[in-house]
Protein backbone atom coordinates (compact mmCIF):
# COMPACT_ATOMS: atom_id res chain seq x y z
CA UNK A 1 0.00 0.00 0.00
CA UNK A 2 1.20 3.07 -1.20
CA UNK A 3 0.53 7.15 -1.59
CA UNK A 4 1.38 9.50 -4.88
CA UNK A 5 0.23 12.65 -2.49
CA UNK A 6 2.92 14.33 -0.38
CA UNK A 7 3.37 13.77 3.20
CA UNK A 8 3.10 16.98 4.97
CA UNK A 9 3.25 17.79 8.53
CA UNK A 10 -0.24 18.74 8.58
CA UNK A 11 -0.96 15.37 8.80
CA UNK A 12 1.61 13.86 11.08
CA UNK A 13 0.73 11.49 13.45
CA UNK A 14 2.04 10.18 17.00
CA UNK A 15 1.49 6.09 17.39
CA UNK A 16 2.00 4.17 20.63
CA UNK A 17 3.50 0.67 19.98
CA UNK A 18 4.10 -2.38 22.24
CA UNK A 19 6.48 -4.68 20.71
CA UNK A 20 8.37 -7.75 21.13
CA UNK A 21 11.77 -6.79 22.47
CA UNK A 22 14.47 -7.95 19.61
CA UNK A 23 16.72 -6.75 17.64
CA UNK A 24 14.61 -6.34 14.45
CA UNK A 25 12.16 -5.23 15.92
CA UNK A 26 12.39 -1.54 15.63
CA UNK A 27 13.35 -1.83 12.09
CA UNK A 28 10.24 -3.50 11.21
CA UNK A 29 9.04 -1.07 12.22
CA UNK A 30 10.11 2.08 10.27
CA UNK A 31 10.33 0.08 7.32
CA UNK A 32 6.61 -0.27 7.54
CA UNK A 33 5.57 3.01 7.68
CA UNK A 34 8.31 3.57 5.07
CA UNK A 35 6.87 0.93 2.50
CA UNK A 36 3.68 2.74 3.03
CA UNK A 37 4.20 5.57 1.96
CA UNK A 38 4.56 8.04 5.08
CA UNK A 39 8.31 9.44 6.85
CA UNK A 40 9.25 8.82 9.85
CA UNK A 41 10.52 12.22 11.93
CA UNK A 42 10.68 10.79 15.43
CA UNK A 43 11.32 7.49 17.37
CA UNK A 44 11.02 7.58 21.12
CA UNK A 45 11.38 4.67 23.57
CA UNK A 46 8.64 5.39 26.06
CA UNK A 47 9.09 2.17 28.59
CA UNK A 48 10.82 -1.45 28.32
CA UNK A 49 10.96 -4.52 30.48
CA UNK A 50 12.04 -7.65 29.14
CA UNK A 51 9.81 -9.01 26.53
CA UNK A 52 8.28 -5.92 25.43
CA UNK A 53 9.36 -2.04 24.45
CA UNK A 54 7.09 0.69 23.82
CA UNK A 55 7.97 3.51 21.24
CA UNK A 56 6.24 6.84 20.49
CA UNK A 57 6.13 6.58 15.95
CA UNK A 58 6.20 9.88 15.11
CA UNK A 59 5.58 10.20 11.05
CA UNK A 60 4.05 12.73 8.43
CA UNK A 61 1.44 11.31 6.24
CA UNK A 62 -0.79 12.56 3.28
CA UNK A 63 -3.83 13.19 4.23
CA UNK A 64 -6.98 11.11 6.95
CA UNK A 65 -7.14 8.52 4.85
CA UNK A 66 -3.34 7.67 4.68
CA UNK A 67 -2.44 7.81 8.55
CA UNK A 68 -5.70 5.12 9.07
CA UNK A 69 -3.76 2.96 6.25
CA UNK A 70 -0.40 3.68 7.81
CA UNK A 71 -1.88 2.49 11.27
CA UNK A 72 -3.50 -0.93 9.74
CA UNK A 73 -0.21 -2.31 8.39
CA UNK A 74 1.85 -1.58 11.49
CA UNK A 75 -1.27 -3.54 13.43
CA UNK A 76 -0.62 -6.30 10.62
CA UNK A 77 2.81 -6.86 11.83
CA UNK A 78 3.59 -10.07 14.38
CA UNK A 79 4.40 -8.67 17.66
CA UNK A 80 3.05 -5.03 17.13
CA UNK A 81 0.73 -3.87 19.55
CA UNK A 82 -1.25 -0.22 18.22
CA UNK A 83 -2.01 1.04 21.88
CA UNK A 84 -3.04 4.82 20.57
CA UNK A 85 -2.57 6.83 18.04
CA UNK A 86 -3.01 10.74 18.53
CA UNK A 87 -2.94 13.30 15.38
CA UNK A 88 -0.55 15.77 16.52
CA UNK A 89 -2.58 18.67 14.25
CA UNK A 90 -5.43 17.93 16.86
CA UNK A 91 -3.52 18.18 19.81
CA UNK A 92 -2.30 21.71 18.77
CA UNK A 93 -5.28 22.93 18.78
CA UNK A 94 -7.17 21.95 21.71
CA UNK A 95 -8.16 25.29 23.80
CA UNK A 96 -7.43 27.26 21.11
CA UNK A 97 -3.97 28.74 19.33
CA UNK A 98 -4.28 32.17 20.84
CA UNK A 99 -4.95 33.99 24.67
CA UNK A 100 -5.12 37.71 25.96
CA UNK A 101 -2.31 38.68 28.65
CA UNK A 102 -1.83 42.27 30.37
CA UNK A 103 1.30 43.97 29.35
CA UNK A 104 1.28 46.10 32.66
CA UNK A 105 1.58 44.64 36.45
CA UNK A 106 -1.65 44.59 38.58
CA UNK A 107 -0.18 43.61 41.83
CA UNK A 108 -1.06 46.06 44.35
CA UNK A 109 -3.97 48.88 44.34
CA UNK A 110 -1.54 51.50 43.45
CA UNK A 111 -1.21 49.77 40.22
CA UNK A 112 -4.96 48.91 39.56
CA UNK A 113 -5.70 52.54 40.62
CA UNK A 114 -3.81 53.57 37.49
CA UNK A 115 -4.76 50.80 34.98
CA UNK A 116 -8.36 50.91 36.19
CA UNK A 117 -10.97 52.92 37.59
CA UNK A 118 -9.72 56.14 38.87
CA UNK A 119 -7.05 56.73 36.91
CA UNK A 120 -8.13 55.60 33.49
CA UNK A 121 -10.94 58.22 33.47
CA UNK A 122 -8.45 60.67 33.05
CA UNK A 123 -7.45 58.93 29.68
CA UNK A 124 -10.97 58.36 28.56
CA UNK A 125 -11.46 62.03 28.74
CA UNK A 126 -8.19 62.94 27.14
CA UNK A 127 -9.40 60.72 23.99
CA UNK A 128 -12.68 62.22 24.19
CA UNK A 129 -11.22 65.60 23.53
CA UNK A 130 -8.74 64.27 20.77
CA UNK A 131 -9.42 61.40 19.31
CA UNK A 132 -6.24 60.52 17.54
CA UNK A 133 -4.78 60.07 20.74
CA UNK A 134 -6.29 56.60 20.63
CA UNK A 135 -3.83 55.41 18.44
CA UNK A 136 -1.25 56.44 20.88
CA UNK A 137 -2.84 55.46 24.31
CA UNK A 138 -5.04 52.15 23.55
CA UNK A 139 -4.72 48.63 21.95
CA UNK A 140 -5.43 50.82 18.41
CA UNK A 141 -2.11 51.47 17.97
CA UNK A 142 -0.76 48.29 17.09
CA UNK A 143 -3.94 45.69 17.32
CA UNK A 144 -5.80 44.43 13.47
CA UNK A 145 -8.87 42.36 13.65
CA UNK A 146 -8.65 39.36 11.75
CA UNK A 147 -12.60 39.43 9.68
CA UNK A 148 -14.01 36.56 8.01
CA UNK A 149 -17.37 35.24 6.91
CA UNK A 150 -16.48 31.60 6.95
CA UNK A 151 -17.24 32.03 3.10
CA UNK A 152 -13.57 30.62 1.24
CA UNK A 153 -12.55 28.82 4.41
CA UNK A 154 -8.61 27.28 2.82
CA UNK A 155 -9.39 25.79 0.04
CA UNK A 156 -12.65 23.79 1.49
CA UNK A 157 -14.95 26.45 0.54
CA UNK A 158 -18.10 27.57 2.45
CA UNK A 159 -17.76 26.04 5.93
CA UNK A 160 -19.17 29.06 8.08
CA UNK A 161 -17.89 31.17 11.14
CA UNK A 162 -17.04 28.59 13.61
CA UNK A 163 -15.47 26.75 11.43
CA UNK A 164 -13.12 29.74 10.06
CA UNK A 165 -12.09 29.74 13.68
CA UNK A 166 -8.95 27.85 13.58
CA UNK A 167 -7.83 29.71 10.69
CA UNK A 168 -8.18 33.04 12.18
CA UNK A 169 -6.61 32.24 15.29
CA UNK A 170 -3.84 30.84 13.48
CA UNK A 171 -3.69 33.58 11.49
CA UNK A 172 -3.48 35.99 14.75
CA UNK A 173 -0.38 33.80 16.28
CA UNK A 174 1.31 34.60 13.03
CA UNK A 175 0.61 38.66 13.01
CA UNK A 176 2.27 38.19 16.96
CA UNK A 177 5.21 35.67 15.82
CA UNK A 178 6.32 37.66 12.83
CA UNK A 179 5.36 41.39 13.12
CA UNK A 180 4.89 42.08 17.08
CA UNK A 181 1.21 43.16 15.98
CA UNK A 182 -1.42 41.87 17.97
CA UNK A 183 -4.47 40.73 16.08
CA UNK A 184 -7.91 39.14 17.05
CA UNK A 185 -10.11 36.69 15.41
CA UNK A 186 -13.48 38.44 13.95
CA UNK A 187 -15.65 35.30 12.73
CA UNK A 188 -18.67 36.49 11.42
CA UNK A 189 -22.43 34.87 11.23
CA UNK A 190 -23.28 36.53 7.81
CA UNK A 191 -22.51 36.72 3.93
CA UNK A 192 -24.41 39.90 3.56
CA UNK A 193 -22.49 42.36 2.02
CA UNK A 194 -24.01 45.67 3.52
CA UNK A 195 -24.00 43.76 7.16
CA UNK A 196 -20.50 42.66 6.68
CA UNK A 197 -19.27 46.30 6.33
CA UNK A 198 -21.77 47.78 8.51
CA UNK A 199 -20.24 45.22 11.72
CA UNK A 200 -16.73 46.29 10.31
CA UNK A 201 -17.65 49.93 10.49
CA UNK A 202 -18.88 49.93 14.03
CA UNK A 203 -15.96 47.70 15.93
CA UNK A 204 -13.10 49.65 13.64
CA UNK A 205 -12.82 52.52 16.15
CA UNK A 206 -10.68 49.49 18.75
CA UNK A 207 -8.71 48.71 15.54
CA UNK A 208 -5.57 50.14 13.82
CA UNK A 209 -6.14 48.21 11.04
CA UNK A 210 -8.47 45.76 8.80
CA UNK A 211 -6.77 42.34 7.82
CA UNK A 212 -10.06 40.70 5.92
CA UNK A 213 -9.26 37.01 5.23
CA UNK A 214 -11.40 33.91 3.83
CA UNK A 215 -13.97 36.04 2.36
CA UNK A 216 -15.17 33.98 -1.23
CA UNK A 217 -14.59 36.21 -4.53
CA UNK A 218 -16.61 38.23 -5.78
CA UNK A 219 -17.91 39.59 -2.64
CA UNK A 220 -14.66 40.17 -0.99
CA UNK A 221 -14.30 43.00 -3.28
CA UNK A 222 -17.57 45.04 -2.66
CA UNK A 223 -16.77 44.31 1.03
CA UNK A 224 -12.91 45.68 0.37
CA UNK A 225 -13.98 48.65 -1.66
CA UNK A 226 -16.45 50.01 0.66
CA UNK A 227 -14.24 49.47 4.16
CA UNK A 228 -11.66 51.48 1.92
CA UNK A 229 -14.42 54.43 1.48
CA UNK A 230 -15.30 54.33 4.78
CA UNK A 231 -13.08 53.76 7.11
CA UNK A 232 -9.80 55.69 8.45
CA UNK A 233 -7.40 52.63 8.95
CA UNK A 234 -6.28 50.17 6.15
CA UNK A 235 -8.16 47.78 4.90
CA UNK A 236 -6.15 44.46 3.70
CA UNK A 237 -7.68 41.42 2.06
CA UNK A 238 -5.03 38.79 2.34
CA UNK A 239 -6.17 36.28 0.09
CA UNK A 240 -5.96 39.31 -2.62
CA UNK A 241 -2.89 41.09 -1.97
CA UNK A 242 -0.44 39.39 0.53
CA UNK A 243 -0.52 36.23 -2.46
CA UNK A 244 0.10 39.13 -5.07
CA UNK A 245 2.83 40.28 -3.15
CA UNK A 246 4.31 37.07 -2.52
CA UNK A 247 3.69 36.18 -5.91
CA UNK A 248 5.52 39.11 -7.75
CA UNK A 249 8.60 38.84 -5.55
CA UNK A 250 9.47 35.22 -6.10
CA UNK A 251 8.53 35.90 -9.59
CA UNK A 252 11.59 38.66 -9.37
CA UNK A 253 14.07 36.64 -8.51
CA UNK A 254 12.47 33.74 -10.37
CA UNK A 255 13.25 35.57 -13.84
CA UNK A 256 16.88 36.65 -12.31
CA UNK A 257 17.59 32.94 -11.89
CA UNK A 258 16.35 32.22 -15.75
CA UNK A 259 17.59 35.86 -17.05
CA UNK A 260 14.09 37.14 -18.49
CA UNK A 261 12.71 40.41 -17.76
CA UNK A 262 8.83 40.66 -16.93
CA UNK A 263 8.22 42.42 -20.22
CA UNK A 264 8.94 40.05 -22.32
CA UNK A 265 7.45 37.13 -20.56
CA UNK A 266 4.28 35.62 -21.57
CA UNK A 267 2.17 34.33 -18.06
CA UNK A 268 -1.05 31.83 -17.50
CA UNK A 269 -2.78 32.31 -14.53
CA UNK A 270 -5.02 29.39 -13.30
CA UNK A 271 -7.33 31.34 -11.26
CA UNK A 272 -8.97 34.28 -11.07
CA UNK A 273 -10.64 34.70 -8.06
CA UNK A 274 -9.51 37.03 -5.45
CA UNK A 275 -5.74 35.48 -5.59
CA UNK A 276 -5.76 35.81 -9.50
CA UNK A 277 -7.29 38.78 -9.93
CA UNK A 278 -4.85 40.76 -7.20
CA UNK A 279 -1.84 38.62 -9.01
CA UNK A 280 -2.51 39.70 -12.11
CA UNK A 281 -3.09 43.28 -11.55
CA UNK A 282 -0.13 43.89 -9.89
CA UNK A 283 2.02 42.11 -12.59
CA UNK A 284 0.06 44.06 -15.00
CA UNK A 285 1.01 47.41 -12.83
CA UNK A 286 4.49 46.20 -13.16
CA UNK A 287 4.68 46.03 -17.36
CA UNK A 288 4.19 42.59 -17.60
CA UNK A 289 4.48 40.95 -21.32
CA UNK A 290 1.52 39.32 -21.55
CA UNK A 291 -1.15 37.25 -19.45
CA UNK A 292 -3.95 34.38 -20.05
CA UNK A 293 -6.29 34.14 -16.81
CA UNK A 294 -8.23 31.00 -17.09
CA UNK A 295 -10.82 29.57 -14.95
CA UNK A 296 -14.16 27.48 -14.90
CA UNK A 297 -15.40 29.42 -17.77
CA UNK A 298 -12.19 28.54 -19.82
CA UNK A 299 -9.66 31.19 -20.94
CA UNK A 300 -10.94 34.67 -20.44
CA UNK A 301 -11.21 36.77 -23.61
CA UNK A 302 -12.88 39.26 -25.54
CA UNK A 303 -16.47 37.84 -26.47
CA UNK A 304 -16.65 35.84 -23.48
CA UNK A 305 -20.39 35.30 -22.51
CA UNK A 306 -19.97 35.51 -18.86
CA UNK A 307 -21.36 38.49 -17.39
CA UNK A 308 -19.03 38.61 -14.03
CA UNK A 309 -17.83 42.22 -14.56
CA UNK A 310 -14.20 41.12 -13.29
CA UNK A 311 -13.66 38.36 -15.39
CA UNK A 312 -14.69 40.96 -18.40
CA UNK A 313 -12.00 43.21 -16.92
CA UNK A 314 -9.38 41.09 -16.99
CA UNK A 315 -10.64 39.41 -20.83
CA UNK A 316 -10.45 43.50 -21.70
CA UNK A 317 -6.80 44.03 -19.55
CA UNK A 318 -5.52 40.56 -20.91
CA UNK A 319 -4.97 37.97 -23.29
CA UNK A 320 -3.63 40.37 -26.06
CA UNK A 321 -4.04 37.21 -28.93
CA UNK A 322 -7.42 36.46 -27.40
CA UNK A 323 -6.99 32.70 -26.83
CA UNK A 324 -10.06 30.69 -26.20
CA UNK A 325 -8.68 27.10 -25.60
CA UNK A 326 -7.74 25.10 -22.51
CA UNK A 327 -5.31 25.20 -20.02
CA UNK A 328 -2.67 22.91 -21.74
CA UNK A 329 -3.13 24.95 -24.76
CA UNK A 330 -2.49 28.22 -22.40
CA UNK A 331 0.92 27.36 -21.44
CA UNK A 332 2.24 26.06 -24.10
CA UNK A 333 4.97 27.95 -25.32
CA UNK A 334 4.12 30.39 -22.03
CA UNK A 335 7.45 31.51 -19.79
CA UNK A 336 5.32 31.34 -16.26
CA UNK A 337 2.62 29.34 -15.17
CA UNK A 338 0.73 30.81 -11.81
CA UNK A 339 -1.86 28.40 -10.16
CA UNK A 340 -4.03 29.56 -7.50
CA UNK A 341 -6.76 27.16 -8.72
CA UNK A 342 -7.36 23.52 -7.74
CA UNK A 343 -5.22 20.50 -8.03
CA UNK A 344 -3.81 17.88 -10.29
CA UNK A 345 -5.07 20.34 -13.70
CA UNK A 346 -1.67 19.54 -15.51
CA UNK A 347 0.96 16.90 -16.20
CA UNK A 348 4.65 16.81 -16.35
CA UNK A 349 3.75 16.69 -20.18
CA UNK A 350 2.28 19.83 -20.28
CA UNK A 351 4.88 21.51 -18.44
CA UNK A 352 6.98 20.03 -20.95
CA UNK A 353 5.68 21.86 -23.78
CA UNK A 354 6.04 25.06 -22.04
CA UNK A 355 9.01 27.98 -23.39
CA UNK A 356 12.46 27.15 -22.64
CA UNK A 357 13.92 28.02 -18.81
CA UNK A 358 9.64 27.81 -18.06
CA UNK A 359 8.96 29.02 -14.27
CA UNK A 360 6.21 27.08 -12.50
CA UNK A 361 4.18 28.30 -9.67
CA UNK A 362 1.33 25.79 -8.46
CA UNK A 363 -0.04 27.36 -5.34
CA UNK A 364 -2.90 24.93 -4.59
CA UNK A 365 -2.79 23.55 -1.28
CA UNK A 366 -2.05 20.91 -0.32
CA UNK A 367 -2.17 18.98 -4.05
CA UNK A 368 -1.03 21.93 -6.37
CA UNK A 369 -1.57 21.78 -10.18
CA UNK A 370 0.82 20.12 -11.19
CA UNK A 371 3.00 17.49 -9.08
CA UNK A 372 5.87 19.31 -8.32
CA UNK A 373 8.18 16.53 -8.67
CA UNK A 374 6.68 15.85 -12.25
CA UNK A 375 7.04 19.77 -12.93
CA UNK A 376 10.59 20.28 -11.90
CA UNK A 377 11.85 17.26 -14.36
CA UNK A 378 11.06 20.40 -16.77
CA UNK A 379 10.62 23.41 -15.67
CA UNK A 380 14.04 25.76 -14.34
CA UNK A 381 12.36 26.88 -11.62
CA UNK A 382 9.11 25.04 -9.65
CA UNK A 383 7.48 26.77 -6.16
CA UNK A 384 4.76 25.81 -4.21
CA UNK A 385 2.43 26.48 -1.42
CA UNK A 386 3.94 24.00 1.01
CA UNK A 387 6.06 23.98 3.41
CA UNK A 388 7.67 20.56 2.90
CA UNK A 389 8.75 21.66 -0.51
CA UNK A 390 11.45 24.21 -2.02
CA UNK A 391 10.51 28.00 -2.72
CA UNK A 392 7.02 27.98 -0.49
CA UNK A 393 5.20 30.62 -1.60
CA UNK A 394 3.59 31.73 2.07
CA UNK A 395 1.77 34.82 2.60
CA UNK A 396 3.38 35.15 5.54
CA UNK A 397 6.48 36.67 3.92
CA UNK A 398 4.17 39.62 3.22
CA UNK A 399 1.12 40.54 5.77
CA UNK A 400 3.14 41.07 9.17
CA UNK A 401 5.23 43.31 7.52
CA UNK A 402 2.66 45.21 5.93
CA UNK A 403 0.44 45.78 8.94
CA UNK A 404 3.65 46.50 10.71
CA UNK A 405 5.23 49.20 8.51
CA UNK A 406 1.38 50.58 8.25
CA UNK A 407 0.66 50.59 12.09
CA UNK A 408 4.11 52.06 13.31
CA UNK A 409 3.55 54.68 9.67
CA UNK A 410 -0.28 55.60 11.18
CA UNK A 411 -1.56 54.89 7.49
CA UNK A 412 -5.02 55.40 6.82
CA UNK A 413 -4.97 53.24 3.51
CA UNK A 414 -3.23 50.02 1.48
CA UNK A 415 -1.86 51.61 -1.39
CA UNK A 416 -0.67 49.47 -4.36
CA UNK A 417 2.67 51.60 -3.92
CA UNK A 418 2.74 49.79 -0.33
CA UNK A 419 2.18 46.58 -2.10
CA UNK A 420 5.17 46.87 -4.93
CA UNK A 421 7.56 48.26 -1.87
CA UNK A 422 6.80 45.72 0.24
CA UNK A 423 7.16 42.65 -2.57
CA UNK A 424 10.77 43.98 -3.81
CA UNK A 425 11.80 43.88 -0.36
CA UNK A 426 10.62 40.55 0.35
CA UNK A 427 12.84 39.90 -2.93
CA UNK A 428 15.56 41.51 -2.30
CA UNK A 429 15.98 39.79 1.48
CA UNK A 430 17.41 36.56 -0.56
CA UNK A 431 19.97 38.62 -3.14
CA UNK A 432 20.89 38.56 -5.75
CA UNK A 433 24.39 36.61 -5.42
CA UNK A 434 22.31 34.08 -2.89
CA UNK A 435 19.27 33.04 -5.75
CA UNK A 436 19.33 29.90 -7.45
CA UNK A 437 16.37 27.43 -9.16
CA UNK A 438 15.84 26.10 -5.02
CA UNK A 439 15.85 29.68 -3.29
CA UNK A 440 13.73 32.51 -4.72
CA UNK A 441 12.13 33.60 -1.75
CA UNK A 442 13.56 33.57 1.82
CA UNK A 443 12.96 31.32 4.81
CA UNK A 444 9.39 32.61 6.94
CA UNK A 445 11.48 32.01 10.06
CA UNK A 446 14.26 34.62 8.32
CA UNK A 447 14.01 37.62 10.81
CA UNK A 448 15.02 39.85 8.33
CA UNK A 449 11.68 39.76 6.66
CA UNK A 450 8.93 41.70 8.26
CA UNK A 451 11.77 44.05 9.44
CA UNK A 452 12.44 44.92 5.75
CA UNK A 453 8.67 44.89 4.84
CA UNK A 454 7.82 47.07 7.30
CA UNK A 455 10.21 49.22 6.20
CA UNK A 456 9.30 49.57 2.82
CA UNK A 457 5.62 50.07 3.60
CA UNK A 458 6.60 52.73 6.02
CA UNK A 459 7.98 54.60 3.68
CA UNK A 460 5.95 53.86 0.93
CA UNK A 461 3.11 55.60 3.53
CA UNK A 462 5.22 58.28 4.25
CA UNK A 463 6.36 59.05 0.78
CA UNK A 464 3.22 58.17 -1.33
CA UNK A 465 3.33 58.33 -4.94
CA UNK A 466 1.44 60.50 -7.28
CA UNK A 467 -2.11 59.37 -7.24
CA UNK A 468 -2.27 57.12 -10.54
CA UNK A 469 -4.80 57.41 -12.50
CA UNK A 470 -8.30 55.33 -12.02
CA UNK A 471 -8.47 51.63 -11.89
CA UNK A 472 -11.44 50.62 -13.51
CA UNK A 473 -10.62 46.97 -12.00
CA UNK A 474 -12.69 44.50 -10.20
CA UNK A 475 -12.29 46.28 -6.53
CA UNK A 476 -14.18 49.69 -8.19
CA UNK A 477 -16.87 47.74 -9.14
CA UNK A 478 -19.97 47.38 -6.62
CA UNK A 479 -22.15 45.92 -8.86
CA UNK A 480 -19.94 42.58 -9.20
CA UNK A 481 -21.58 40.80 -6.25
CA UNK A 482 -25.12 40.99 -8.41
CA UNK A 483 -23.82 39.42 -11.24
CA UNK A 484 -20.87 37.47 -10.81
CA UNK A 485 -20.36 33.78 -10.54
CA UNK A 486 -18.76 32.63 -7.98
CA UNK A 487 -15.11 32.22 -9.43
CA UNK A 488 -12.26 29.58 -8.10
CA UNK A 489 -11.30 29.53 -4.72
CA UNK A 490 -8.56 31.74 -4.12
CA UNK A 491 -5.03 30.24 -2.59
CA UNK A 492 -4.99 28.82 1.06
CA UNK A 493 -2.45 30.89 3.28
CA UNK A 494 -0.82 27.59 5.09
CA UNK A 495 -1.61 29.72 8.21
CA UNK A 496 -2.44 30.48 6.18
Amino acid sequence: MTTTRLPSAGFSITIRIGVTADASAIGRLTTCVGEAGAIVTALDVVDSDPTTVIVDLTCDTADSNHADQVVKSLTALDGVDVRKVSDRTFLLHLGGKIEVTPKVALRNRDELSRAYTPGVARVCLAIAENPADARRLTIKRNTVAVVTDGSAVLGLGNLGPAASLPVMEGKAALFKRFGGVDAWPVVLDTQDVDEIVSIVRAIAPAYGGINLEDIAAPRCFEIEAKLRDLLDIPVFHDDQHGTAIVVLAALTNALRVVGKRLADVKVVVSGAGAAGTAIMKLLLRQGVGDIIAYDRAGALHRGLADGNPAWQWLAENTNKENYSGDLPGAIRGADVFIGVSAPNLLTGDDIAGMAKDSIVFALANPDPEVDPREARKYAAVVATGRSDQPNQINNVLAFPGVFRGMLDAHAEEFTEEMALAAAQAIADVVGEDKINPTVIVPSVFDSRVATAVAAAVRAAAQNPAPAPAADPGPADLPEIAATAAAPTAPLANNTN
